[in-house]
Formats: C-alpha cells, sequence, structure tokens
C-alpha cells in the first residue's frame, strides 16, 4: 500500500503569531491533510522520546499486572464497588481489546462535587498504580493536551480567527479529553469482518467523537485509514519519531464538514498489541454550533453542550454501554 498516502509533517518551526514562510507552509501542509485525508503524522512535536518510553511502559506494566489489580480501577458495571462509570478500565471481553481510561489528573473531588455531570470523574489511579506510574502519566497527559490545544489553535489561525479562541472550548479541568491505554491481546477470533473488503478486524470500522486524537502506536502498527473517495484502505506506517493525528466528528459538526472525520480501523493481529490515543475533547459546557470557526462571530450561548454531543456519538462504541 501507497505510504504517501498518510502525510508526515514537521511541526518544530512552527511559532503561534508568527506570519513566516515556516508557519505558511505548516498551515498549508495541515489544512491539506485536514481536507483531503483526515490524518497525518507529526514529527518535531516537542514531546521526549523518554516520556514516550516511559507512558509505553507504564501502559505495558499495567496490563500485565494481576486481574484483580486492573479491576480495582473498573467502572461500576465490572466492580460494584467503585462509583465510576465513565473512567477506568475495560476488560478484553468487551469489543476484543482491554483498555483503561484517564481524564484529566487535575480534577479533585471537590471539583467533581461541584460539577455533578455523568462523565466528570475523579479516578484514583493510586489503587493499581505506583507513584513513578502515576507521576508519568500525569507529566504526559499535561504534555499530549498542550499539544493538541496548539494543533487546534493552528486549525483556528487557518480560519483567520484569533487562536485565543481555543481558551473558549478547551479549559483544564472541564474538558471531556482522555487518555487511553489499549492494549490488544493475542485475538483468538476477530472482532469484525469487514462487510467492504472481507478483510479480518481486531478493531472496528469507526469514526472518533472529539476534535483531534492524537495517538502512539506501536511497532505492531495495524492501523488503516480509509480514502474517503476511493474507499480503498490504507496502512498508516510507523514512525518511531511521529505521532499520528485524526479529525473528529466534533471537528467536523464545528468546521460545517470542512474537516470531516475520517473512517479507520485496526487490522486482526493474532500478536499483542499497544496503542495510546490522547481523545482531545472540549469542555462539557462548551457550546457546539457552526459560528465557531465562521466570518460571523461565534455565539458562545447557542447550540448543544459537548457533554450531550458526546453522549450521542459514544452510543456506537460496546464499551461505552455502561
Amino acid at each position: 500500500m501507497r505510504k504517501k498516502f498518510i502525510p508526515t509533517i514537521n511541526i518544530s518551526k512552527f511559532k503561534l503569531k508568527n506570519n513566516n514562510s515556516n508557519n505558511k507552509k505548516i498551515l498549508n501542509q495541515i489544512q491539506r491533510a485536514c481536507i483531503e485525508v483526515g490524518f497525518f503524522q507529526i514529527v518535531g512535536h516537542g514531546i521526549e522520546k523518554n516520556l514516550i518510553h516511559k507512558i509505553t511502559r507504564t501502559a505495558h506494566k499495567f496490563f500485565n499486572s494481576k486481574e484483580d489489580n486492573k479491576y480495582k480501577l473498573a467502572p461500576k458495571k465490572w466492580n460494584k464497588s467503585n462509583n465510576n462509570v465513565y473512567r477506568g478500565y475495560f476488560p478484553s471481553d468487551v469489543n476484543g481489546k482491554e483498555g483503561l481510561d484517564i481524564g484529566d489528573p487535575l480534577i479533585s473531588g471537590l471539583f467533581v462535587k461541584k460539577n455533578k455531570r455523568k462523565k466528570i470523574e475523579k479516578l484514583n489511579l493510586s489503587k493499581s498504580l505506583n507513584k513513578n506510574s502515576i507521576a508519568v502519566i500525569n507529566k504526559y497527559y499535561g504534555k499530549i493536551f498542550d499539544l493538541s490545544e496548539m494543533l487546534f489553535k493552528i486549525i483556528i489561525s487557518i480560519s483567520k480567527k484569533n487562536p485565543e479562541l481555543s481558551k473558549t472550548a478547551f479549559q483544564r479541568v472541564k474538558t471531556l479529553s482522555t487518555l487511553r491505554f489499549n492494549y490488544y491481546p493475542k485475538q483468538k477470533k476477530p472482532v469484525e469482518v469487514s462487510k467492504q473488503d472481507g478483510v479480518a478486524l481486531g478493531c472496528e470500522t469507526h469514526v472518533d467523537s472529539g476534535i483531534f486524537t492524537v495517538l502512539y502506536q506501536d511497532k505492531k502498527g495495524g492501523l488503516q485509514v480509509q480514502n474517503r473517495r476511493t474507499k480503498r484502505w490504507y496502512d498508516v506506517p510507523f514512525n518511531k519519531n511521529a505521532l499520528v493525528v485524526n479529525t473528529g466528528l466534533a471537528l467536523e459538526y464545528l468546521t460545517n464538514g470542512k474537516y470531516k472525520a475520517t473512517n479507520h480501523r485496526v487490522l486482526w493481529n493474532k500478536s499483542k498489541r499497544l496503542s495510546i490515543p490522547f481523545f482531545f475533547e472540549p469542555s462539557f459546557d462548551f457550546k457546539m454550533n457552526k459560528t465557531f470557526f465562521a466570518n460571523k462571530k461565534y455565539n458562545r450561548y447557542l447550540g448543544i453542550n459537548y457533554d450531550n454531543f458526546l453522549k450521542n456519538s459514544l452510543k456506537k462504541f460496546v464499551e461505552y454501554n455502561r
């Protein structure tokens, strides 16, 4: 398959509020990737290789721990003694892979009490992870959040609006952004066989819900992206220096369909596989409406709250039927 279908963009020289040739080139590359493909890889992203190594090691350590340890973080559906419903661990018998969904580490118990929203939960990671692992998660979450917000500011800049408009949509700790550890065990059978081309899959064909997903995938690969025009599938090649970025339904909605969410899937692989996506999601009370990127002023009081938008888009995922 043709590797060049998924562009690789070096963002190391991008500086917000500059109008130099480097910025223009990067803006054009990202805009073209979002419109034509919906997927791209970024290098020069500023997240140290050592930190990526630490977060992958933390994920492996968690998934390799005893079942009892993992279930300490499971939502109420799988652990009746827990109150969390949205965040936490889900087992592989749900949809072929294990996962750990982690919200903003800065969320406090007091914030949860003041904001009684179903998806605002404080996950007590210390039930299953040691202090060093939690420190790695906290640091990685902060770095990947900042990177994602910079990408969002780039999209705002492309639309000729003030990049600081991002603060209207993204306020830590109000965002529903999720850091997920995905672990694919040695799957005995595929979770789905594609109706389009008969290919066995380890993760179903889908689009993501948020603004962006910023993903680390290991050497096993297996991630594929569909060409919207031809419907052909292309591999996302592993690049040790890159993170994979794709657009989601929230960005498609806010841009009135200019940047569409793209179908992707994971091939059935009989060997183990790890991926670490970061789902960049707006604040729970952010008003979703199509004036955000339009020429007219964004109306912050009009539209559906993002938490309701997310609720509707998550219905298609088996692991969130809780």
